[in-house]
């Protein structure tokens, strides 16, 4: 198969899909790889290094999306790669089409298949693609918070861990999943006072287990929710209804009655947000400030630490890549159901019932397709 790699146009987002070194195992396999003159030099890989994997270098995107027969990409198509997608063709990326109507029309029209990184399962219901990215924007937001809550950022200046007679910032974490999880890891690692907020009982026994004393863990309620964001500092939004839009936990009334110079990070921003005050941002431009709270609210978070997000990246999606190229979309993901729960829009058609229902469009059952 032909594998083609366009250099991502997003706003300062500097990964690539794949390294030299996945690249090189698609080659070992027969494959041909096409990747766009100097997608990966803002990371350290310059077309020399995939040209020794194996790789041919086209000098434009058109060019590497004619040859084709699989993109691989990391972030959702803009609107001039939306138009160079043509019938029959596979796009392997991030979608998040629940929160994103025009990009979701703009795919329908193009009638390629089109796998969501995000929606791709593994045998405990886990999402395998999602996974480190979510660890690496969990991390980020601890860090991008602590910055924030610095006065000349616009926060309230206080230092996340304190120091000897001063206390510590409160940081509260609304969800318990994998971002959540590693922003309370990060969090309790800098001697802030965390406090984890999930609907799970089984989640945050298991949290309990992990963090003991160093963190708080609160079953999530309307009323626990609200306590614990009015007496925040950093509060930090990690909650994920897979394929779907984010729930509002936090609701403009409750930003309103929040501290000024408090924090807001939004790291479910992809899926619409789960603060009803948040609005895309990005890192040119990453916060605003809304009722006196600062909210960072960038759709691509690990864009920022590109490097590290690309090997993790092509670590988790080789193995699918590798499947689909092998096999053709159509039989490997008859072969692995959980790679068949990323399949979100075929031929026109949307296969994924969460977008659909978001999106108020009609929904083809994947069995048909």
């Amino acid at each position: 198969m032909k594998i083609g790699v366009p250099k991502e146009i997003k706003t300062h987002e500097y990964r690539v899909g794949l390294t030299p070194a996945g690249t090189r195992e698609l080659t070992h396999h027969g494959h041909q790889v096409i990747i766009e003159h100097n997608a990966g030099t803002g990371i350290g890989f310059n077309d020399e290094a995939y040209i020794q994997a194996g790789a041919t270098i086209q000098p434009t995107a058109a060019a590497v999306f004619e040859t084709a027969d699989m993109i691989v990409k990391v972030k959702e198509p803009q609107p001039s790669e939306i138009a160079l997608l043509r019938p029959g063709q596979i796009l392997f990326t991030y979608l998040h089409l629940a929160a994103d109507k025009a990009q979701t029309e703009g795919l329908i029209r193009s009638k390629a298949t089109c796998i969501a990184y995000e929606t791709v399962t593994d045998r405990t219901g886990a999402l395998p693609l999602l996974a480190p990215m979510s660890e690496v924007a969990g991390r980020m937001s601890i860090q991008v918070g602590a910055h924030c809550l610095e006065h000349e950022q616009g926060g309230a200046g206080i230092l996340l861990g304190g120091v000897p007679g001063v206390p510590p910032a409160k940081v509260v974490v609304l969800g318990g999943g994998v971002a959540g999880t590693n922003a309370a890891r990060m969090a309790v690692g800098l001697e802030a006072s965390v406090t984890i907020i999930d609907k799970s009982l089984q989640r945050l026994k298991e949290l309990d287990l992990q963090f003991g004393a160093r963190a708080t863990t609160l079953f999530a309620t309307t009323a626990s929710v609200e306590q614990a964001v009015l007496a925040a500092d950093l509060v930090i939004g990690a909650v994920l209804v897979p394929g779907a839009a984010a729930p509002k936990l936090v609701t403009a009334e409750m930003v309103k009655r929040m501290r000024p110079g408090s924090v807001l990070v939004d790291i479910a921003i992809d899926q619409g947000g789960c603060f009803e005050t948040s609005r895309p941002t990005t890192h040119s431009s990453p916060t605003f400030k809304q009722d006196g709270v600062v909210h960072y609210c960038v759709t691509n978070m690990p864009g920022a630490v590109a490097r590290t997000s690309t090997f993790a990246l092509t670590n988790a999606t080789l193995p699918f890549v590798l499947a689909l190229a092998g096999k053709g979309w159509r039989q490997a993901l008859q072969d692995d159901p959980h790679l068949a729960a990323g399949l979100n829009i075929h031929d026109g058609e949307v296969t994924y019932a969460a977008v659909a229902r978001a999106l108020g469009l009609p929904h083809t059952a994947l069995q048909q397709v």
